[in-house]
This record gives structure tokens, C-alpha cells and sequence, in this order.
């Protein structure tokens, strides 16, 4: 069997990008599985959430926003350091760029080597590279929760720390009166996880539980289609656990019989492609996804930082012919 093409690599059609407005000045936009960016209009400015991987393509989205409103971007959250989430913050001009403390820690620490994997492994989001100014910094951080206030009867916007997740740093974004919630990457409807920057265990726990205490009416996840009524919402929620559940087994399986990391890989490929395996990126994922579980299991608190190499070996040794 020939080797299947690195990460994202081969995966270069062009995906349909969608507005919804999921509340009065409430927006999101979804693209088959591609990152998900929202919007939230306050009084006279814009919240914005996410920025994609390049300002060319954070521009492209901010055309599509100002079919809507023409206000100001007064802040960009960030729920994460990931580069596709960040690279494109220099497009919005917001005034303030928030994010977790542990995020801006992050892409100290590690930002430029996750710049270099994330735009190796999928080449298509790193559209017009060269436009990235340098790493996105945070200009406001914090640690359990910050609100925004909206102005008039908007309301008010709620960023809030649910614990370790996808990374160390996750942050959702929360309108209590229009019951819509940004959870970035802790929830995924309908697409594979990422979790090679994972605490598999506090995420499918303590984690996942204070994001469903929230108790949202619509969800937007770090990827795949808007999850619309409490029904769609509890079940994108709960097909993210349970694929850390899955995977957490397998691979405490293999390990307790002393098996190898390829063991688990195939172990964890055969117990979820049934349920995820025609879901976006679940091949890209999944051997990044075991390599980081298989470190956590063995004791290695926080994840190894891939680079661009790391990346190919761990794809050669678990993806390779």
C-alpha cells in the first residue's frame, strides 16, 4: 500500500465558505471543515473570533462581514495559539487582541515552530504566506473569565477558561442572552479532533462538563456546520468525547500489554474510522492525535513541541507504508 500524502498536503480543492447569522449582529463562517471564524456586533463596534491562518485570507472574510455592518473590529479573541486560528490577526486593525494567559505563554514558547508545522502540514490554509507580519501577540490576556460589554441592549459577551483541552490555553465565548457559544477547538461537529497539543484526560472530563454546563442553544466549533437547538448541541459535545474516550482506551490498552506506538495508532484507526474516519482531517489528525495521547499516558505532562521535522517522522513511522 502506497504512502498516504503528509498531513493536509494532497488536500488542495477549494472549500465552500458560508455566512450564517445565527442571531441579530451574531455571525459565523463555516467552510466544509476548514477552521470557523465568528463575529458579534456590539453597539458601535465588532468582537471578532479567530483570524484565520494569513490576512489574505482574514480579509476575504471581512469583506463577507462588511455585507452586514460596517463597525470597527474593537477586539479579536483568539481561543487558541494554533497558526491557522492566529496568523491573520494583522488584517482585523482590532484594538485589542485577547486571548488566555497560558496562550500568550504559548506562543513564546512555541509559536514559531508551530507557524512552521501548521503551514507544512496544510499547505492550502497558508494562503499568501509571505503576507504574515510575525507572530500574533495578545494585548490582553486573562485567566477564568473576562466580559465584554456590548452597549445598549446587546448584552454582554463572556470569554471563559474551561480547563485543558486542545491546548493548555482553550477559551470559549459566550452570549448568555442570545444563548450562543464559540467554543473553538474543545468542540468539533462533525470533523475529527486535533489533539497532538492535548490534555486527553482533563478534555474529555472536567473540560467537556463546564462546556456543556454553559448550556448553549447554538454552538460554533473550531470546525465542521453550525450546531443548531440544544439536541445538535449536546451531540457535537458529545461525539468530541467520545472520541477522546476512544482513543484514551486504546491506547491504554496497548500500552498495559506492552505494545508499540504503532500499535496504538492502528488500534485507535480501527475503533474510530467507522464513526470519524469520513470526517475532515481525521487521517491528517489521528497519528499526531496518538503520538501526543501516547507521550501524555507515559507521563510527559505537557506536549512536545512538533516541528517541521518531528512532524515527518511521526508521519513516516505511523501514516508510511
Amino acid at each position: 500500500m502506497a504512502a498516504k500524502p503528509f498531513a493536509s498536503s494532497g488536500d488542495l480543492a477549494e472549500k465552500q465558505q458560508t455566512l450564517e447569522v445565527l442571531a441579530d449582529g451574531v455571525y459565523a463562517l463555516t467552510a466544509e471543515g476548514d477552521p470557523n471564524v465568528g463575529a458579534v456586533e456590539g453597539e458601535d463596534f465588532l468582537v471578532c473570533f479567530e483570524a484565520l491562518a494569513t490576512p489574505v485570507a482574514a480579509r476575504r472574510w471581512l469583506d463577507r462581514l462588511r455585507e452586514h455592518t460596517d463597525k470597527p473590529v474593537r477586539y479579536l479573541v483568539l481561543s487558541h495559539y494554533h497558526a491557522v486560528r492566529v496568523l491573520g490577526a494583522s488584517a482585523f486593525d482590532a484594538e485589542v487582541i485577547v486571548a488566555h494567559e497560558k496562550t500568550r505563554e504559548l506562543v513564546a514558547e512555541r509559536g514559531r515552530q508551530d507557524w512552521e508545522s501548521e503551514f507544512a502540514r496544510m499547505p492550502r490554509l497558508a494562503e499568501q504566506a509571505d503576507s504574515v507580519p510575525g507572530l500574533t501577540w495578545p494585548t490582553a490576556t486573562f485567566s477564568d473569565r473576562m466580559t465584554i460589554d456590548l452597549g445598549g441592549d446587546r448584552g454582554d459577551l463572556v470569554l471563559q477558561y474551561c480547563g485543558r483541552g486542545h491546548t493548555e490555553g482553550d477559551i470559549v465565548a459566550w452570549l448568555p442572552q442570545q444563548k450562543v457559544l464559540f467554543a473553538g477547538d474543545l468542540v468539533e461537529a462533525e470533523a475529527a479532533l486535533y489533539t497532538g497539543d492535548a490534555f486527553h484526560r482533563d478534555w474529555s472530563t472536567t473540560t467537556l462538563d463546564a462546556v456543556a454546563a454553559i448550556g448553549a442553544e447554538a454552538l460554533v466549533g473550531g470546525r465542521g456546520a453550525v450546531s443548531r437547538g440544544r439536541a445538535e448541541v449536546d451531540a457535537a459535545i458529545a461525539q468530541t468525547r467520545r472520541f477522546l474516550q476512544v482513543m484514551i482506551a486504546e491506547v491504554s490498552a496497548v500500552q498495559g500489554r506492552g505494545g508499540s506506538l504503532k500499535d496504538a495508532f492502528e488500534a485507535c484507526h480501527a475503533a474510530l474510522h467507522e464513526q470519524y474516519g469520513r470526517w475532515p482531517i481525521f487521517e491528517h489528525c489521528l497519528p499526531f492525535d496518538v503520538s501526543r495521547l501516547w507521550d501524555e499516558l507515559s507521563g510527559i505532562e505537557r506536549p512536545v513541541i512538533w516541528t517541521g521535522e518531528r512532524d515527518r517522522e511521526v508521519w513516516a513511522q505511523l501514516q508510511g507504508a
